[in-house]
């Protein structure tokens, strides 16, 4: 049983179980800023647009990406290169093409919400 902090100690509990669910959800605090920095990948409409199209089209490379998005592909290359390095793209080399797709199940999920 989790016991909560001294700080709470003042809060009504309801249903003693579910308050240690919950602390325990919270325990790892690395995890849930690493969560919250996935989904302020997706809180910018022009990386969502990118990451909407590379989801239905699949590996797809930076000028096809610029066609279909209707951005230049400065933008898209600069886009695809920090959502690379926030590693929620990969790369796929195809001769002298590079396409880039999802790297990660979850992103693809959350892309799938109404």
């Amino acid at each position: 049983m989790h016991l909560l902090p001294a700080e709470r100690s003042g809060h009504r509990v309801i249903d003693g179980e579910r308050v240690c669910q919950a602390v325990a959800a919270l325990d790892d605090r690395e995890a849930i800023q690493a969560r919250a920095r996935r989904f302020a990948v997706l809180g910018d409409p022009t990386r969502l647009m990118i990451l909407t199209c590379i989801k239905a089209a699949g590996p797809i490379s930076v000028s096809d990406l610029a066609a279909a998005t209707g951005l230049n592909d400065t933008t898209v290359s600069q886009t695809l290169r920090y959502l690379r390095a926030s590693q929620i793209v990969a790369t796929e080399r195809d001769g002298r093409v590079i396409r880039y797709r999802l790297a990660s199940d979850p992103v693809a999920a959350l892309l799938t919400c109404p």
